[in-house]
């Protein structure tokens, strides 16, 4: 299943800006819930990518990224929710952890998260 995803800078700063936030060994999770009245499609549940340079050169940033694409459309259908944006982080540890490590990382980072925004 593809997942929507976030692609402008402005939609990046919004997560970030004002939603949660968990750090895991393997990646950064943020989350931030629609506001239904302003964005269109509110139910969909939307995903984006980021590696700084802190990550490493371009290959390791594209690897990084990769492995969480592949984890993401893996595990958000399953235990993402609907209308929230998600924000995946790289961080240094990202290539090198292992693939189950790294799905244990976003499904406790996921808990974690919905823990904190539910009502």
């Amino acid at each position: 299943m593809a997942l929507a995803r976030l692609k402008k800078r402005r939609e990046f700063l919004r997560v970030a800006g004002r939603g949660r936030k968990v750090a895991m060994p393997g990646l950064v999770l943020q989350a931030l819930a629609h506001d239904s009245k302003r964005t269109p499609g509110a139910e969909a549940l939307r995903v984006g990518f980021t590696a700084s340079k802190k990550v490493g050169n371009a290959v390791r940033r594209n690897r990084a990224k990769r492995r969480l694409r592949a984890l993401a459309e893996e595990m958000l259908p399953l235990y993402g929710r609907a209308g929230h944006d998600y924000v995946l982080i790289c961080r240094g540890a990202t290539v090198e952890r292992d693939f189950d490590a790294l799905g244990r990382d976003l499904r406790r980072a996921l808990r974690r998260v919905d823990g904190e925004t539910s009502k």
